[in-house]
């Protein structure tokens, strides 16, 4: 019987480390990573974060001025393997809003990225999974991008 334990004891862990959640960020947090305030006209800033989603291979699906919103999505890749193996098609998007506001005098800049992956079978099944990205390292790939193309403008 100790023999099985012992056994079994580093599967248990292994298990108990692959399920562990990771910590979820606080409101703040997560606006804190997605937000940057510039002290430049709106018009400029809108207009570089427009060029820098098309500088990063987005495909500007709607923007609005008024309103301070640019919707964009970038192009679809089709998984190849999944298609062969299973006869399912897999598709993974990445789509990118950013909501565009003045505040005062600063212009508030807020991000938000997400993974779309759709997959489909020839059956007619379909499934859709939304995956918002979390990494900073990319939120401030984009934001310093944003602050080079107002520089350019300015």
């Amino acid at each position: 019987m100790k023999l099985k334990f012992l056994a079994l004891l580093p599967l248990m862990v292994i298990l108990t480390a692959c399920v562990t959640p990771k910590p979820a960020m606080t409101p703040l947090e997560l606006q804190s990573m997605q937000s940057r305030d510039y002290s430049n006209s709106y018009n400029v800033v809108f207009s570089s974060t427009m060029s820098v989603f098309q500088d990063l291979g987005y495909t500007i699906s709607a923007a609005d001025k008024d309103t301070g919103l640019i919707s964009a999505e970038s192009a679809a890749e089709d998984n190849v393997w999944a298609r062969a193996l299973t006869g399912m098609s897999v598709n993974n998007q990445t789509k990118a809003t950013a909501y565009i506001e003045k505040i005062k005098d600063k212009v508030n800049v807020r991000l938000n990225f997400v993974a779309v992956n759709k997959s489909s079978t020839a059956y007619g099944q379909s499934n859709r999974n939304d995956v918002p990205i979390l990494e900073m390292a990319i939120y401030q790939n984009a934001f310093e991008r944003i602050e080079n193309a107002i520089f350019i403008r300015k």
